[in-house]
C-alpha cells in the first residue's frame, strides 16, 4: 500500500497562489509518498501543470445536466485531474449531503476514472456521547458503494470536531478508530478492505505529524489549511515518507 497526503483547499486559491504548488513539485516531485492537492475548480487545469496530482473538491452525480453552477466528475477529469472529495463534512453539514448522494458522487468519480476520497467523521456532540464508531459505521455502510476497491477509494476520517478547530483526538482515540475502521471494512470487502487507505484529517500540522503517521492503520491524511503554504504542507509529507 502506497501511502497518501492529500491537500484540500476548500473555497481559497487564485493564480496568485499558483507558486506554492511549483515550490511544493520542486521539493517533492519524485516522493515515496502519493501527493495530491484538491483545489478548487477554476484552478485545477492550471494546478494540473505543475506535475503535481491534482482532485477536484467535490463533484455533481450526474454526468452532465441542467445543474448551473455544479460541475460534474468528467469535467474534473478533464483538466487533467485523477481524484475527487465526497462526503467532506462541510458539504454534509453546510448542503445538507446524505450518505446516498455521497455515494452516487462517489460512482460518477470511478465512472469519469478519478480516485475517490470519501470523508466519514462525528461531531462534538455524538463524540462526547460515545456514538464514534456507530455513527462512522453508519456512513460506511451508506456512503461508500459495494463497487470499492483499494485500487478506486480512500476513506478519509475526519472527526468534525477537529476540522480547523486546532483540536485532536489523543493518538490512542486515533488508533483505536482506525483499527475499527480497518476491521470494518475487511468485515464488508475482504482483501480489498484490508488494502484500502485510511487518511486521518483534523488540524493535522507538522507539529502533529510525525505522532500521527506512526499510528498503524493511519495511511496519510487529508490536511486543510496547512496544505495552502507549501512551508506548512511539505513537513507533513516529509513525515509521511519517513513513516513509509
Amino acid at each position: 500500500m502506497r501511502k497518501l497526503v492529500a491537500g484540500n483547499w476548500k473555497m481559497n486559491g487564485t493564480s496568485a497562489d499558483l507558486p506554492q504548488l511549483n515550490a511544493l513539485a520542486d521539493q517533492h516531485g519524485d516522493a515515496s509518498v502519493d501527493v495530491v492537492i484538491c483545489g478548487p475548480a477554476t484552478l485545477l487545469s492550471r494546478m494540473a501543470d505543475t506535475g503535481l496530482s491534482i482532485g477536484g473538491e467535490d463533484c455533481h452525480p450526474s454526468s452532465s445536466g441542467a445543474y448551473t453552477g455544479d460541475i460534474s466528475a468528467a469535467m474534473i477529469a478533464d483538466t487533467g485531474a485523477t481524484y475527487v472529495i465526497t462526503g467532506h463534512s462541510e458539504r454534509r453539514t453546510d448542503h445538507n449531503e446524505d450518505d446516498a448522494l455521497i455515494a452516487s458522487k462517489a460512482t460518477a468519480g470511478w465512472n469519469a476514472g478519478l480516485h475517490v476520497i470519501i470523508c466519514i467523521g462525528e461531531s462534538e456532540a455524538q463524540y462526547r456521547a460515545g456514538e464514534t464508531l456507530d455513527i462512522l459505521r453508519a456512513q460506511m455502510d451508506q456512503s461508500i458503494p459495494d463497487a470499492a476497491t483499494a485500487e478506486t477509494t480512500t476513506i478519509a476520517y475526519e472527526p468534525i470536531w477537529a476540522i480547523g478547530t486546532g483540536l485532536t483526538p489523543t493518538a490512542e482515540e486515533i488508533s483505536a478508530v482506525h483499527a475499527a475502521l480497518r476491521v470494518h471494512l475487511e468485515a464488508r470487502f475482504g482483501a480489498e478492505g484490508s488494502a484500502m487507505r485510511l487518511l486521518y484529517g483534523g488540524s493535522v500540522k507538522a507539529s502533529n505529524a510525525d505522532e500521527i503517521f506512526a499510528l498503524a492503520n493511519v495511511d496519510g491524511a487529508l490536511v486543510g489549511g496547512a496544505s495552502l503554504k507549501a512551508t506548512d504542507f511539505s513537513p507533513i509529507i516529509t513525515a509521511l515518507e519517513a513513516s513509509a
